[in-house]
């Protein structure tokens, strides 16, 4: 069955990128000259996939507004003959379909209740048909812009599996901030695995391979997340339902990203800087402009 549709979670605080989200949600920071989730968009576009389910939450509207169409905007580059900036924006011209659901607070809560319930809200759009997840504040950057999710597809339906997952070797010490997995065997570059654990200790991590925020998922899933229940905080994590699947019998893959390929996790003011500056420095036009004008700071700091 192709796969078609995709689940972008974008209902997350960001409070670790106060103040600046106090008024725009994170993934509509600028990184270079596009918000971050424009790049996950422009990624699952590339690879095909033209109907994209964001699950938004308070304070999103930005985000809505951001992929609607804008006749004004479109005729003043039409007339400027912005030919660039037109191709950036038309998405109805490739197909591509934006719909919007709403991951609800629970009563007596203050936050979303976690990763795994934003995913639940995706299933009357995703029906009786396999799906992708790309989280809305991580881009995956690539030297050929990423085959990853076509990889992660073909071996999804190569091996019939219920669950594929991107993963990529992170420090020691930065095992406890991620979902990591357990390979079964060697765990190379396509591997099936015995277990996932959320944020373990250094002590208890089963590897150094942390999610990379994209995934493929059959619709088992869901039945996965309504056997689990909510963890730390009160969260009901993406993670911990995984686990669940496999509890129940189904197999989950992962895929490991390509040494060219990198993930940038928008979630603190460092790993935001780092990207930020990355992504500058490879900006056609302006990169070479960038790099000059670091070196000549680096050299009178």
């Amino acid at each position: 069955m192709r796969i078609d549709k995709v689940v972008i979670p974008v209902a997350g605080m960001g409070t670790r990128l106060l103040p600046a989200t106090k008024s725009q949600p994170k993934e509509m920071l600028p990184i270079a000259r596009k918000p971050v989730v424009q790049y996950v968009v422009e990624e699952m576009v590339d690879q095909g996939l033209k109907n994209i389910l964001f699950i938004t939450g308070k304070d999103k509207r930005s985000i809505e507004d951001h992929f609607d169409r804008d006749p004004e905007l479109t005729q003043r580059l039409s007339e400027a003959q912005d030919l660039e900036h037109m191709e950036e924006i038309d998405y109805e011209s490739e197909g591509v379909r934006f719909f919007y659901t709403r991951q609800m607070i629970a009563s007596g809560s203050r936050l979303p209740s976690g990763l795994g319930e934003a995913i639940a809200s995706a299933e009357q759009f995703v029906g009786d048909e396999p799906f992708v997840v790309g989280l809305g504040d991580t881009i995956i950057q690539s030297s050929n812009y990423s085959g990853l999710v076509r990889r992660m597809i073909k071996s999804h339906q190569r091996y019939g599996a219920s669950a594929t997952i991107a993963v990529c070797e992170v420090a020691e010490d930065e095992v406890q901030h991620y979902g990591v997995v357990k390979p079964k065997g060697r765990g190379k570059t396509d591997f099936e695995i015995d277990d996932i654990v959320e944020k373990p200790s250094v002590d208890e991590a089963p590897s150094r391979l942390a999610v990379a925020a994209r995934y493929v998922f059959n619709p088992e899933i869901f039945a996965a997340i309504k056997r689990t229940p909510p963890g730390i905080g009160g969260e009901l994590q993406l993670t911990d339902a995984i686990r669940n699947l496999m509890k129940m019998g189904h197999t989950v893959r992962c895929i490991r990203l390509r040494r060219d390929e990198r993930r940038y996790d928008i979630g603190s003011p460092e790993s935001y800087f780092k990207a930020f500056i990355d992504f500058a420095l490879s900006d056609q036009k302006y990169g070479y402009l960038i790099r000059q004008y670091i070196e000549q700071r680096l050299r009178e700091i």
